[in-house]
Order: structure tokens, then C-alpha cells, then sequence
């Protein structure tokens, strides 16, 4: 049980636990975190609020032969956020995937998740919705992906004295509202990777695996009240501000030992990046053709179509928020 008001040093202060973590893992071969700006907006997304760009490295996380096939730009993904507490929105591209992109918005409310439309969308837009909620509790958890200090049903806060959550936990404020505080996380979920013959099971696999993320994510913000619990907004600017100190001077390091590393090698393969995508074109050319001995061939208008409409696709998850 968190009050909205609380959460939004849980943003804050989970932002840090991620960037405190990439300085461990920012060990070389384009690994890491790089925080480009962080900085205050007027007039944006949700009004006023901290904006903050980000560029994920993650070849660490890539095979060692699949990542020397690729270009550095295939290697790094940007996020873009928009913190306008109560409302926010995050945008994740890859520069060398041109038509890639996952764009979330978020709202968080008193309730228990049962508003019905609180992103005001639009007819089209709701039909292309699937709205799956997620309860923190009761969803399974994988079992290499349980921990003890992580199970809600055992967990209490010593600072706030919250907790355990039992399974009925929603019920129970339904019961009695009013009685503690609750909160609900909406999250609109859209994702656009435009490539033929691989952009729905792409698409399906990144919602799954975003689903499995943000619930782990407010377990482990509920998990970790104690680590967050009366930090004042000040607090945590000056950790962000010492946080993105520390990760531009060790990336610097390894940029330019990487440099005299391409130096002495004769410097990098110019033919990759365009080797790579004659690979994703030549993928796409083999679906078509694929698909021209099929009596279900749609007419090229009626493929750009469905092009568009499904680059839009999205899917709205409700989320019992830390109740």
C-alpha cells in the first residue's frame, strides 16, 4: 500500500538504483549507461516536469560473435523520458533500427486500477488495445527470478511498517476504502517494429517480456520502501547529478581506450553497417516472396495499411499498484 504522492520518489530513487548498478557493469566492450542530459522542462509532455536522456550500451548482454558482426550504432539503445509526476512517458529507439521504437505512457491513480479509459483514446485506438492487468502479488514469478527479500507475501517495511501483502490484498481495500492508501500504475504500451514478416511476433515478444519487467519492477519498488522511504526530491537530484559524473568519466575511459584499440587495428570495418542491413532487407525480400504463392496475398495498398495500423500497436496495462 503507497500513496501517489510517496511514489514519486520510487521513480526517482529506482532510476538510481539502475544507474548505480550500470557503473558496475560498465566494464567495457559497450557496456554501460551514458545519462546525456537530465534536466528540467516547461510546456512538455504532461505540462512541466524532468527530462532526462539516456543511452543504454549493451553489447556486454550480446553474444561475442553475433556483436562483432554489428555495428556500434546496432549496439546502443536511447531512452528518452518525460517525468511529469503524476503523469510520465518514456521513448526507447535504436539508432541503426530505423523503424523501431517503444513508446510508454504512464498515469498513477488512488484506485485499484478501475478506470476504464484514463488516456482518453480514441475508438480506433481502443480497438487496437489489449488491456492486461497485473497484479503484483499473485502473478507467478519464474523461479530463477524469485528471491526471498523480493516475496511480497513475506516481506514488511521496518521504516513504514508495511506489509505482508496478502493475495486478497485488492479485495481488501475494496472492502475498505479509504483505510490505507493504494495506488495503480496505467500504462499505455505502444510498440512499432516495421519490418515484413518479422513485426507481429516481434512486436507480441516485446510486450510479453515488457510485462514481465514492470511487474518485477513494482515488486522490487515495494520491496526496497526502505532504501527510499523520506529521501526528499533535493536528495535525490544530488544523487542523479553524482551518478552521471561518474558514469561520463568511466565511458570516457573505455571510449578512448577503444580508440587506440580501433587505432592499432587499422580502425573499424566500413562495410558493416551496411552489410547488416542488406541482412534485414534480404530477410524481408524472402518473406515476400514467401508469401506471393499464397492465395491470401493482400494488394500492396492494402499491406501499407496494415502496416500503419499495426505500428500503433499497443496494449494498456493496469497495474495494482503497492497497495
Amino acid at each position: 500500500r503507497l500513496p501517489v504522492e510517496e511514489y514519486r520518489e520510487v521513480l526517482c530513487i529506482g532510476l538510481q538504483e539502475l544507474a548505480a548498478a550500470s557503473r558496475e557493469e560498465s566494464c567495457g566492450e559497450g557496456s554501460g549507461v551514458e545519462i546525456l542530459e537530465n534536466k528540467p522542462y516547461t510546456d512538455g509532455p504532461g505540462g512541466n516536469g524532468q527530462y532526462t536522456h539516456k543511452v543504454f550500451h549493451i553489447g556486454k548482454h550480446i553474444p561475442s560473435w553475433f556483436r562483432s558482426i554489428l555495428p556500434k550504432a546496432a549496439l546502443r539503445v536511447e531512452e528518452e523520458s518525460w517525468n511529469a509526476y503524476p503523469y510520465t512517458r518514456t521513448r526507447y529507439t535504436c539508432p541503426f533500427v530505423e523503424k523501431f521504437s517503444i513508446d510508454i505512457e504512464t498515469y498513477y491513480k488512488s484506485d485499484t486500477g478501475n478506470q476504464s479509459d484514463v488516456f482518453n483514446m480514441s475508438a480506433a485506438e481502443k480497438r487496437q488495445t489489449t488491456i492486461d492487468p497485473i497484479d503484483i502479488v499473485t502473478d507467478p514469478i519464474p523461479p530463477h527470478e524469485y528471491k526471498v527479500e523480493e516475496d511480497l507475501r513475506l516481506f514488511k517495511s521496518v521504516k513504514t511498517q508495511r506489509g505482508p501483502l496478502r493475495d486478497d490484498w485488492i479485495e481488501e481495500y475494496n472492502n475498505n476504502p479509504g483505510k490505507t492508501p493504494i495506488m495503480c500504475a496505467y500504462k499505455l504500451c505502444k510498440v512499432e517494429f516495421r519490418y515484413w514478416g518479422m513485426q507481429s511476433k516481434i512486436e507480441r515478444f516485446i510486450h510479453d517480456v515488457g510485462e514481465k519487467v514492470m511487474a518485477r519492477a513494482h515488486r522490487q519498488a515495494w520491496c526496497w520502501q526502505d532504501e527510499w522511504y523520506g529521501l526528499t526530491i533535493e536528495d535525490i537530484r544530488q544523487l542523479e547529478l553524482e551518478t552521471q559524473l561518474a558514469l561520463a568519466r568511466k565511458m570516457a575511459q573505455f571510449s578512448q581506450a577503444e580508440e587506440a584499440t580501433e587505432a592499432m587495428s587499422g580502425g573499424p570495418s566500413t562495410d558493416k553497417d551496411q552489410e547488416v542491413k542488406e541482412a534485414i532487407s534480404s530477410i524481408e525480400a524472402e518473406e515476400m516472396v514467401v508469401n506471393t504463392g499464397r492465395e491470401t496475398l493482400q494488394p500492396r495498398g492494402v499491406l501499407t495499411k496494415q502496416w500503419s495500423a499495426s505500428s500503433r500497436s499497443s496494449r494498456s496495462s493496469k497495474r495494482g499498484g503497492n497497495k
